[in-house]
Parts: structure tokens; C-alpha cells; sequence
């Protein structure tokens, strides 16, 4: 059964963008980079998609190792692929391509001496690589590539209806809709947009086998970790990776990651984490003007994990309590509703997501995500929904007067506060927060 992945709209802009470059997809493992690209080659190109995997074959590598004339790789290519590349037609794809250097410094040739192919490159842990190599900057067009979101699992389990609820204007939906929506939402805090998981969920309805997917994915990324040997400790790795779990939607410390490493230590092995996109950095920033980077702090910041349902599995949340209560914003004490949010902001796009925070001797104020959209500034509240509770959403509107309104996500029917300038949203129309409303 094919997976429909919200993705492919941007692989098709793509390839009707006049003079366009080849394409680097990067992700996290196993959110889907290599099934997306083949599902779109069979589907936009008649199955006329030619996939060189590094992994599979490594030693197809030293084809790029000679010189990267692009006529050459190509013919050599044909060769191994048995197959005629006709570069005016065909989707060339170099899957798990941080393996092979050389054909990440091939990409630029292949823009500047063969623009009219289709070349698109994916893999995981990319930024390594990158970082030891001359980068082809503005020879290459980058698309992030994230797990699942709420409305792929809602298309994904045969909930099409209601995935399409999430794409209209937000409105006050009957209760029956609401509550459906709200159930289907508690189902993916725990199965999460991992393919596979979603995959097993809608064939078998099991959570335990979901769950043990989980496991074994975790124990994938773990086994990950002994790449990143050269930098770093492994352990510290897997300490601080447990720890930032732990802590959805606090503060990270350094020091505070493992008691067992140095603050250095753990500070690299957070910025690992970082590049390999197991781990979302949100930086505390100012929202007196944008952009938000030129205020980025660098010593405030949280963390989410790659993906809902991982979380789950690395706190080993237990369902028979968690899944059982009513409210969301509960479960956890409100970190999966957290990690939900900045979830969907990164699946619409994003590369970075930012907060606000303000310290004060009497008080501190915090707002749990800052967009910017169309040169606007918008904060999003995750709250239960009552107005009187949200006095650091009110603080942060009294004191910046240029910010329109505010938004609260929470488990209540949309509602508005004109004279407050906020806006009650469900928490299922994250995704839509971070586009267009």
C-alpha cells in the first residue's frame, strides 16, 4: 500500500523550477528520504528513475574518485545500472550519498555542465560529510525532510476526512468532529510519524508492535553513534539524548545532560545530536523586530526529539496511564503536546524554531514558540485554555503593541478574544499555525 507524503508537492515545485539545481534531501534516518524519492519517480517520471545507492553498492564510489566530469559518471554509470540515462527525460538519484563525498562535489558540474538533468542526492547524516568537503553553496537546492505530521498519519490510516478538515480555514467544529480529531490525535502522540510505524499501525491496529518498532528504531539511531566516534563519546551521545527526552520543553543545560561528561563534552554531543537531526534545537529570541536569528540566544535554548512517537519510546511512557487521561495537555505533563507542536512547525518547512523568554527578578515569563509569517510575528501558547492563566502571553502582547494577536493551542473548540488580541486554536491546526490561516 503506497504512503502519501505531503512532501512530493515540494519535489514537484521543484521540478518545474526553471533552471533548477540539483536537489539535496536531508533527514533524520528512516523518516522516508529514499521511498518519497522512488514513489515520485515511478509516479512523475513513468518509472524512468535511475537509483545509484551508495549503501548497496559502495564501490560505486570510486566512480567519482577519477575526476567528476558529469558525461563520464554518466556514461560509467549506465554501465553498472545497465540502463541508458536519458538526462533531458530521466530522475537520477544518489541515495545514502554521504558516503561518497566526491559525488556530493559532483553536484555542482552536474548543475553547471548538465543543468537539464533531474539529479536528486538524500541521505542521513549528511552535515558530516559536508562539513570535510569543498560544499557546492548555490549549485544545489536543500529541502528538509521531516516524519510524518498529523495530516499525513490522518491520510495514512484512512482518516481522509478529517485530514481534510485540517486544511480548511480553522472554525469551530461540532462536537462529534472535535472530539474525533482529538482521538485521532491521542493515537498518533504515541504510534508518531515514523513511516514504518504508521505503516504497521493502519495494517495491524497494534500499539505494542508499533511500539516495538519504535524500540528497534532507537536502537538504529544508537547504533548510528559509533559514526560520530571521531567527535565524541558515544555515551555522552546516548546520556544527553535520554536527557533531552526527558525534558521536553525546559531549558537545556549542558552540565545538566550527564553527570558523567563535562560541560563540553555535552555540549558536543548536543550539537551532534544537532547535525545528525535527531535532536531540533529552539533558540530564545527577541520579538521587538525580526529576523529572530540576529537575537538568537546561545546559551537559552530547549530541544525537541526528531519525532513524537520516539520520544515515547525513550521515556518508555507507560499507555496504561498515559493514554488513558482525557486531556493532552496532561499526558506527560504537557511535553508531548510541546514536542506535537514544534513537530508540525518543522514539517511545514522550518528549519529553526525560536521562543521567547523574559527574566526578571520578581517574575520570569515565558512563550512557548515565536513564528514569523509574511514579515509578522506570531506567539503560540501551549495552554488548557483558560484566559486569566496566560499571563505571559498577556505580558508579551502589553509590552510589544506592533504583534497583532496571540495564539494559544490547546484541547478546547477555536474561539476568539478580539479585545485580547488572541486566538483560541485545537491543537490538530499546529501544522496550519505555521502556513497560512
Amino acid at each position: 500500500m503506497v504512503m502519501e507524503r505531503s512532501f512530493t508537492l515540494r519535489l514537484k515545485e521543484w521540478e518545474s523550477t526553471p533552471k533548477r539545481k540539483p536537489l539535496i534531501i536531508r533527514g533524520a534516518r528512516q523518516v522516508g528520504k529514499s521511498y518519497t524519492v522512488q514513489d515520485f519517480g515511478k509516479t512523475h517520471f513513468n518509472g524512468n528513475i535511475h537509483t545509484v545507492d551508495f549503501e548497496k553498492h559502495p564501490e560505486w564510489i570510486g566512480i567519482f574518485e577519477k575526476n567528476l566530469d558529469p558525461v563520464r559518471i554518466i556514461s560509467e554509470l549506465e554501465l553498472l545500472l545497465n540502463s541508458t540515462i536519458n538526462t533531458a527525460t530521466d530522475l537520477l538519484f544518489f541515495d545514502e550519498i554521504q558516503g561518497a563525498p566526491k559525488a556530493i562535489m559532483s553536484l555542482r558540474y552536474f548543475y553547471e555542465e548538465m543543468p537539464e538533468l533531474h539529479l536528486i542526492a538524500a541521505g542521513s547524516l549528511l552535515e558530516f560529510t559536508m562539513q570535510k568537503i569543498s560544499f557546492p553553496v548555490g549549485r544545489v537546492s536543500i529541502l528538509n525532510m521531516t516524519p510524518m505530521n498529523f495530516y499525513e498519519f490522518l491520510k495514512n490510516t484512512e482518516k481522509d476526512k478529517l485530514a481534510e478538515i485540517l486544511l480548511e480555514k480553522p472554525a469551530r467544529l461540532s462536537d462529534t468532529i472535535h472530539s474525533s480529531l482529538l482521538d485521532a490525535l491521542k493515537q498518533y502522540m504515541f504510534i508518531g510519524g515514523m513511516p514504518e510505524c504508521v505503516d504497521l499501525w493502519r495494517n495491524s491496529n497494534s500499539m505494542t508492535e508499533v511500539f516495538k518498532v519504535q524500540n528497534d528504531l532507537m536502537e538504529t539511531y544508537r547504533q548510528d553513534f559509533s559514526k560520530y566516534s571521531p567527535y565524541t563519546d558515544k555515551r555522552s551521545l546516548n546520556h544527553a539524548l535520554n536527557s533531552i527526552a526527558r525534558n521536553i520543553g525546559h531549558h537545556v543545560k549542558y552540565s545538566g545532560l550527564s553527570e558523567e561528561f563535562t560541560g563540553p563534552t555535552n555540549k558536543k554531543a548536543f550539537e551532534l545530536l544537532s547535525l545528525a537531526r535527531v535532536i531540533a534545537r529552539i533558540s530564545s529570541a527577541s520579538v521587538a523586530s525580526l529576523p529572530f536569528e540576529s537575537t538568537a540566544s546561545e546559551k537559552k535554548f530547549k530541544a525537541l526529539i526528531v519525532d513524537i512517537g520516539l520520544m515515547r519510546s525513550l521515556n518508555n511512557l507507560p499507555p496504561d496511564i498515559e493514554y488513558t487521561k482525557n486531556d493532552l495537555l496532561s499526558m506527560y505533563n504537557g511535553a508531548l503536546a510541546e514536542q506535537f507542536a514544534g513537530q508540525e512547525f518543522l514539517s511545514s518547512g522550518r528549519d529553526k524554531l525560536y521562543y521567547w523568554t523574559r527574566e526578571a527578578k520578581s517574575s520570569s515569563a515565558e512563550v512557548d514558540f515565536i513564528l514569523s509569517k509574511k514579515n509578522m510575528i506570531v506567539p503560540v501558547e501551549i495552554k488548557g485554555g483558560a484566559p486569566g492563566k496566560l499571563k505571559s502571553m498577556h505580558l508579551l502582547l502589553e509590552k510589544y503593541p506592533h504583534i497583532e494577536r496571540g495564539y494559544v493551542l490547546s484541547t478546547a473548540p477555536y474561539g476568539e478574544l478580539p479585545e485580547q488580541r488572541l486566538v483560541f486554536l485545537p491543537l490538530y491546526y499546529a501544522f496550519q499555525l505555521a502556513g497560512d490561516l
